[in-house]
């Protein structure tokens, strides 16, 4: 039975691509490729020569029917312009509408700019959330982002030069100065990892140049204030100064946060 399979390809590198990815893209009747000029240049590069198809935006709809019809009496092989087919790209609706046709569809593992972005920030890599290109408008960026505020988990985005550090600046305007580390040209000669604050990062990429990838730190979690025996002893302090109740527990829960009901039962112990 024909199977589509989504193929990752090298982000960069050439030699990052597996063994299994080059056998089956020798093997399937045809490839279809985001690019077909970015992915004739690895199939050169391994001596590949399948065929091979463009499907991107702007002609998915049209492709579409084209490479279900070729899926029914051959493999296909999807390919995006780098990494694995269906993250951030067009992929993802010819993959859904083969599965409902109950084509096969197998993943080809391999590269990945989200995954290898990650695992080198240094951030906590336990819990992430992707959130692919930041909007391109300043006002839908900026609820985005509104929205991930207090999310507790690593924030990984991907941006474009000319975007980066306007989506910099709004998210030190948002989430405060919090550690960064973008990745730029992953696995190519150019290769960097930049990891500060996003203040810092600002400062840094002031020409951006490639392709990049954000990891954010979530967002801390505040520890609670307590009620300990320096706390107590302020109280006592005000107390014995002569102040009232009211204006001793509402000038020290300014200062700690603590809740005016715990101060007050703890003046009351105090008598």
């Amino acid at each position: 039975m024909p199977a589509l399979y989504v193929v990752a390809t090298p982000v960069g590198n050439l030699e990052d691509v597996t063994l299994r990815a080059l056998r089956i893209l020798k093997e399937v009747k045809l490839i279809a490729a985001e690019d077909t000029r970015k992915t004739r240049k690895l199939l050169s590069a391994y001596d590949i020569h399948t065929p091979t198809t463009s499907y991107h935006e702007h002609n998915k709809l049209v492709k579409l029917d084209y490479i279900l019809d070729y899926l029914e009496h051959a493999d296909v092989a999807l390919v995006s312009d780098a990494g694995m087919p269906g993250i951030s790209d067009p992929g993802y609706e010819l993959i859904s509408s083969v599965i409902r046709h109950n084509i096969r569809v197998v993943p080809i593992p391999g590269p990945s700019a989200l995954i290898s972005a990650l695992v080198v920030s240094g951030l906590p890599t336990d819990k992430f959330v992707y959130l692919g290109f930041l909007p391109h408008k300043t006002g839908e960026r900026r609820s985005l982002l509104k929205a991930r505020a207090d999310e507790k988990s690593s924030l990984v985005v991907f941006e474009s030069p000319h975007r980066l550090r306007v989506s910099l600046k709004d998210m030190f305007s948002i989430l405060g100065d919090r550690r960064v580390a973008i990745s730029r040209e992953l696995t190519k000669i150019h290769e960097e990892v930049f990891r500060g604050k996003l203040s810092e990062a600002i400062e840094h990429f002031s020409s951006p140049k490639g392709e990049f990838t954000l990891v954010v730190s979530g967002s801390e979690e505040k520890a609670s204030p307590e009620l300990n025996a320096d706390v107590e002893s302020l109280l006592r302090e005000l107390r014995n100064s002569g102040a009232t109740a009211k204006a001793a527990i509402g000038q020290i829960a300014g200062e700690t946060g603590l809740s005016k009901r715990a101060l007050y039962e703890a003046w009351i112990k105090l008598k």
